[in-house]
């Protein structure tokens, strides 16, 4: 069907420089040879209007009373935002709205779902659909790594930004692994938000029924951002653009719109890590995922752990399918791989929150200035111009008069 599709148009996007890229050099290499200039990129964006203006609508009023209206239908004009990063008075007023909508998102989550959120915690946020590749166990793993520390440390107590780490997502009716990931994260959280001994400090919860209305709770509410699929796998992805317009630090491999995302927003104001789609073809070559594992104490800490049954004393061998995964099948998604690396990037964000608040508030509203690259707006025109070749019509009514007027109405 791809071929006859390719043969048939005139023009092959991808989503994402990366995903573009790949056509070109794996997936289609030949066609890229007789058609070169059919092959071009359209990186994927989200509406500011619905993700910003309407789901932050605090925030919309922070960036509009510091640079004007204009960005609800100009996205370029966030751009002019990027000087408030040193202005103290807004990085504090942006610090605020951060901590109410976390009220907001606790209060939701608390009538819709029954789930007891702290707002006084770092919100580390992984929500998508669940699949291996997007690597919510390696989230989990890392959880557990953390916990463990936790466990064994006072004076990592001491020293640890209480945090949340939320998931969200669901599975594909028949896929077995999917279904137990979302089952290993609620047992998890189960015993993990029961130890008094750490559950100050450390919670995970795995919030059901995750859909648009939460998300739109959920995102302006988020610190960290988890975007950490195994690199070369993503297309392009958009949740992460979504968190970025929101003020939320990236924690993300080199994959996707990731790798677009840090080039806008600078490396140093995201938390990238992790084996590169190159490497990754490389590594598979003669990759030994018992020999990674085994080879870090905390890893193999964590997985003794899994095998004693810790997790799930009432169920005996019921996560032997995801151990398999990893151990004997070869770890397809290079999990013990990049999980070091991970681990070592999440010490590091924490240290930032926890030490210096305001520098972590700056970045954040970096990433946000930096964001006009990400706007539906700019990727439809582009679509509009070099592939459907058609012009945009003006409409009477101004679109920013109509939107305005809809989000008033909302309200």
């Amino acid at each position: 069907m791809a071929n006859l599709a390719i043969i048939g148009s005139h023009s092959t996007n991808g989503v994402a420089q990366i995903h573009s890229d790949l056509l070109k050099t794996s997936m289609f290499p030949e066609f890229n040879l007789i058609f070169p200039e059919r092959f071009n990129n359209k990186t994927n964006g989200i509406t500011q209007r619905r993700w910003l203006l309407d789901a932050n609508p605090e925030l919309a009023g922070l960036i509009t009373k510091a640079i004007g209206d204009d960005w609800i239908t100009d996205y370029t004009q966030i751009a002019n935002l990027l000087p408030f990063a040193e202005d103290a008075s807004f990085v504090e007023e942006f610090g605020k709205i951060k901590y109410n909508c976390k009220l907001k998102a606790a209060d939701f989550l608390k009538k819709d779902s029954r789930l007891i959120i702290n707002p006084n915690t770092l919100f580390d946020v992984q929500v998508k659909r669940i699949h291996e590749y997007k690597r919510q166990l390696m989230n989990a793993l890392n959880i557990l790594m953390i916990y463990t520390e936790l466990k064994d440390s006072e004076e990592m107590r001491k020293t640890f930004p209480p945090t949340t780490f939320l998931f969200g997502g669901k599975a594909a009716p028949g896929y077995i692994n999917a279904k137990l990931i979302i089952k290993f994260i609620n047992n998890i959280a189960q015993i993990i938000n029961r130890d008094t001994q750490t559950n100050k400090l450390l919670t995970v919860y795995f919030m059901p029924n995750y859909r648009v209305s939460m998300a739109e709770k959920i995102i302006p509410a988020t610190n960290i951002s988890e975007q950490i699929s195994t690199a070369g796998l993503e297309a392009s992805g958009t949740g992460n653009m979504k968190f970025m317009i929101n003020g939320a630090l990236t924690m993300g491999t080199l994959d996707g719109a990731n790798i677009e995302i840090a080039e806008e927003a600078g490396k140093e104001n995201c938390f990238i890590f992790g084996h590169t789609e190159s490497e990754i073809t490389q590594l598979r070559k003669n990759y030994n995922a018992y020999e990674w594992a085994m080879g870090n104490d905390k890893i193999k800490r964590v997985l003794n752990l899994i095998d004693s049954g810790f997790f799930n004393a009432n169920e005996p061998g019921i996560f032997e399918p995801l151990r398999r995964s990893l151990l004997e099948d070869g770890d397809r998604y290079c999990i013990f791989a990049d999980l070091p690396m991970y681990h070592a990037s999440h010490e590091k964000a924490r240290t930032l929150y926890a030490e210096n608040p305001t520098e972590w508030n700056k970045k954040a509203i970096i990433n946000i200035a930096r964001s006009s690259k990400f706007s539906s707006d700019r990727t439809i025109e582009q679509y509009a111009n070099e592939i459907w070749n058609i012009k945009p019509c003006r409409v009477k009514k101004s679109t920013k008069d109509t939107v305005l007027t809809d989000v008033s109405l909302k309200k």
